[in-house]
């Protein structure tokens, strides 16, 4: 065996130990926050394709914080609203199951946006996804919950997100209390959100 082969295998080698660690620290955590329920249908955050993901819940696990940035560029985080809950959403103007839920969306943040936190994290690339293409959507739409813009891809990181839409809900002690990978019902939104405000109340 040749010395470049010696030193290929070792890369190879190398490469699956990456592999197999982030498996396994990566991979508890998000199960942990999320079991299997009815199917939804989800779009692949890169191809676009739909595919079926299941409802999530959760376990007592810290919700990962992250960073985005607000209509005038000023970084926001998740722990900049510590001691309130709040409902983060994944999503993208692409992203045809994302479209479908976005009503809920605004309807329950009329109800419950004073007391709930509503995240609404675009996924923006700056390609396929711009902050011009989401405020023409969202001027268009007259929706009126407040977008950040994941531009460094932060929150998709935290989350581990392949698919959207992507629904996490978040008690008040920071703790995920449940969420779904793929399209939520607005009965399960406003099931969720109740069951934030009835945690907090505790």
């Amino acid at each position: 065996m040749t010395g470049k082969d010696k030193t290929r295998l070792v890369l190879i080698a190398a490469a699956l130990a990456a592999v197999v660690l982030l498996a396994r620290f990566a991979y508890p955590r998000l199960s942990a926050s999320f079991r299997e329920s009815e199917p939804a249908a989800a779009a692949d955050a890169v191809s676009g394709e739909s595919t079926p993901e299941p409802e999530t819940e959760s376990a007592a696990q810290a919700a990962p914080d992250f960073t985005v940035y607000d209509d005038e560029g000023r970084a926001v985080s998740l722990s900049d609203f510590a001691g309130k809950p709040a409902v983060i959403n994944f999503w993208a103007t692409w992203c045809p199951p994302c479209r479908g839920e976005l009503p809920d969306f605004d309807a329950a943040f009329a109800v419950y946006g004073e007391d709930i936190q509503f995240l609404m994290v675009d996924l923006t690339d700056g390609s396929r996804e711009t902050e011009k293409t989401v405020r023409d959507f969202i001027k268009e739409t007259g929706y009126r919950f407040p977008v950040f813009y994941d531009t460094q891809f932060s929150g998709a990181a935290a989350y581990g997100v392949s698919s959207i839409p992507m629904t996490v809900f978040v008690r008040a002690d920071g703790t995920i209390h449940g969420g779904q990978i793929g399209a939520i019902s607005g009965a399960a939104l406003t099931a969720g959100l109740e069951a934030l405000l009835e945690n907090g109340n505790k």
